[in-house]
């Protein structure tokens, strides 16, 4: 029974039954080198057929050279279509399709899909009466042959016929999405089926534009048939990848689960070959964090400047009619979000003009990256004297100073000057169950301070005495063992 399963669909049985002849004839359909028509290349248009075929028949293989360049992104996209329908089955980057995302990587090798120098695709592709495999770059370039270049230059699909199709066969499907959320208010969704199918793998990317770090305390969930709570929810994102206390620090590729980095955060793929997900009516595959996880990820992840930007190319099984796949946006709208921090927000650090409107005369963001001393005026200066820097919270203050033991930062301030000496603090994560620190400013003692998780300013005056010699000392000491000491931003304020 194994066996004739397998020859219906057209896979090639397990080795010990290579020696089988087995029946039904294989065909391959060439497309996109100069051997072939203009019409099946990019000299000619921007939209290019690879593959006509007629059923019935299942795709067995398909294989696209990588262009001249030897580089490809997001551009190109992959579709599909199954007897003659007229909204496609499969609409995905052609890269991310190969569990290669924006095309970054050199070599891909999994069960069902690989690259180097060429993309190779295995899944079983079965069709009644007819199959249509295009290419569609939607880029800046013109058809020509600066396109031809920039496109893969040989594509073969491999098929095999065979006389008739169970009515249980499914047809093939895949659908890539792209968005950029506050998972802390919402899930992230995969995929919105409707029909009768199965789920068969996926690969996944997560990261924080222009951050170093990204969370995997999200689960994955599988409503299966309309059901309100996910009856199949796997509990972390690097475990349901196959991994567990974080994804490693090098690549992993295995056959049907792996991992690798992509720019600044992650990318994981999973085959579920021995463990399809079936649905008889619907299937929605979603991200987000468990409804019993700590509710500090969903408060951190939805303040401004938290944004996660997910992408996904799912695989699965269905039968006829599929629910139309959501519209692809233009290539430039697919590319990876910038490095930029915090994207798609924006940090808001007050004009030179503002600052000198309130008398200030030093304003000093402690751990910003790149640049902690924002304005100076002359005689004005601060030096760190203890303490690492840290960015990895979420706007507005996102960035401290802080230290097991203390923190420090040593001020030059003109000898006898006089003024205002503020500094703000805040615990944003709770760290430790809620920091306790005592802060010194120019000698005078505050705290301990606790409950500081929204932020408070801390200031005290500071005379002509305590500024002789043209230096003022500010310290945050931590008081609780278990956690740290922090400063965020400190401003002098002349008075």
């Amino acid at each position: 029974m194994a066996v004739s399963v397998q020859l219906a669909l057209g896979q090639a049985p397990g080795l010990e039954d290579l020696a089988q002849l087995t029946p039904g004839r294989t065909k391959a359909e060439n497309a996109l080198w100069i051997e072939n028509p203009l019409s099946a290349r990019f000299n000619s248009s921007k939209d290019v057929v690879v593959a006509d075929l007629k059923g019935p028949a299942v795709i067995t293989m398909v294989h696209f050279a990588m262009p001249q360049t030897l580089k490809l992104n997001r551009d190109v996209l992959l579709r599909m279509y199954w007897d003659g329908e007229t909204s496609p089955s499969v609409d995905v980057p052609l890269v991310d399709f190969f569990c290669d995302p924006a095309g970054l990587r050199e070599q891909v090798n999994t069960a069902l899909v690989n690259k180097r120098r060429g993309f190779n695709g295995y899944f079983p592709m079965p069709f009644r009466r007819s199959a249509k495999i295009e290419l569609l770059y939607d880029g800046p370039l013109p058809p020509g042959d600066e396109l031809w270049k920039a496109m893969p230059c040989y594509s073969y699909v491999t098929y095999r016929a065979v006389k008739k199709m169970s009515k249980a066969t499914a047809y093939f499907h895949a659908s890539w999405r792209q968005e950029g959320l506050l998972l802390g208010q919402r899930d992230y969704v995969a995929l919105e089926a409707k029909g009768k199918g199965k789920f068969v793998g996926w690969n996944v990317t997560v990261r924080s534009p222009g951050r170093d770090g990204y969370p995997v305390d999200e689960n994955e969930k599988f409503f299966i048939d309309g059901e309100d709570t996910a009856s199949v929810e796997f509990q972390g994102l690097e475990d349901s990848f196959g991994f567990s206390w974080g994804f490693p620090e090098s690549d992993n590729l295995f056959a049907l689960t792996g991992y690798f980095g992509f720019l600044k955060g992650a990318a994981a793929y999973r085959f579920f070959t021995q463990d399809a997900i079936n649905f008889q009516r619907s299937l929605r595959v979603a991200i987000g964090f468990g409804v019993k996880e700590d509710p500090m990820f969903r408060r951190d992840f939805s303040k401004p400047g938290s944004t996660l930007q997910f992408s996904s190319t799912v695989y699965w099984y269905q039968l006829e009619p599929h629910a139309p796949l959501p519209p692809l946006p233009p290539a430039a709208q697919r590319a990876p979000a910038p490095e930029e921090p915090f994207w798609p927000d924006k940090e808001k650090l007050p004009t030179a003009a503002q600052l000198q409107d309130r008398g200030v005369k030093l304003y000093l963001l402690c751990g910003r990256p790149g640049q902690e001393l924002i304005h100076a005026a002359a005689g004005y200066g601060a030096a760190i004297q203890k303490g690492y820097a840290w960015s990895g919270w979420g706007l507005p203050v996102y960035h401290a100073r802080a230290g097991d033991d203390e923190a420090a930062v040593e001020l030059t301030v003109p000898k006898g000057a006089t003024g205002l000496l503020r500094v703000f603090i805040i615990d944003p994560d709770n760290f430790e169950g809620g920091r306790q620190e005592k802060l010194s400013l120019a000698g005078q003692e505050f705290g301990p301070l606790t409950g500081f998780q929204e932020g408070k300013w801390i200031e005290g005056r500071v005379g002509a005495g305590q500024t002789a010699e043209g230096k003022v000392l500010v310290r945050a000491i931590n008081a609780r063992k278990s956690s740290n000491a922090v400063i965020s931003i400190i401003e002098w304020v002349e008075k």
